[in-house]
């Protein structure tokens, strides 16, 4: 039986073009996950996946990112594949665990996918690093001086979250504040 995984790193993304090619290479059984591919620790759905396999079925991804961005997790996976008698297999490259070549294609690849992981790290840090002197936070934006002007006309904190349209607990958050100075 051929079992796909289709995933993406995030909610806001979409699968549905990995599911068609799943489908397309003739997967019976598609494994659906949204999560970031880094690392294997949470991933339910692979785990999932792990299991359902059994001997002479193939493990197959569209591409070894979606099953995994860090070289030793996909060995590990990989490896246990094998252990299963499961294949390993990607639709958009040519990597087929039934071969040396495929073998070897596989490892290489997973090598560069965890070095674009790493580099695009590395650039978001620097460009965070960059631009730390423009985040200044979003400072204060409900009006204190109205909630204590509010508090003592004898209005008690849920008349003054509504009339000021907030959290009553934001109320009472900033009442203690000033309380406290």
């Amino acid at each position: 039986m051929k079992v796909g995984l289709a995933r993406v790193s995030s909610v806001g993304q979409n699968l549905e073009r990995q599911i068609i090619a799943l489908k397309e290479y003739g997967c019976e059984k598609i494994f659906q996950e949204k999560m970031s591919g880094t690392k294997r620790e949470g991933r339910k759905v692979l785990e999932e996946c792990l299991d359902f396999v059994r001997e002479g079925d193939e493990f197959i991804v569209t591409r070894i990112d979606r099953c995994s961005r860090s070289v030793l997790d996909l060995q590990l996976i990989v490896k246990e594949l094998e252990s299963k008698g499961v294949t390993f297999a990607a639709t958009e490259q040519s990597i087929d665990t039934k071969t040396p070549e495929g073998k070897c294609f596989l490892n290489m690849l997973s090598v560069f996918s965890e070095f674009e992981t790493s580099i695009r790290k590395e650039r978001q840090m620097s460009g965070i690093k960059a631009n730390l002197h423009k985040f200044k936070g979003r400072g204060q934006t409900i009006d204190v001086e109205k909630i204590q002007t509010l508090k003592e006309e004898g209005k008690g904190a849920t008349a003054i979250a509504k009339e000021m349209g907030i959290d009553r607990t934001s109320v009472y958050r900033l009442l203690k504040r000033v309380q406290v100075k």
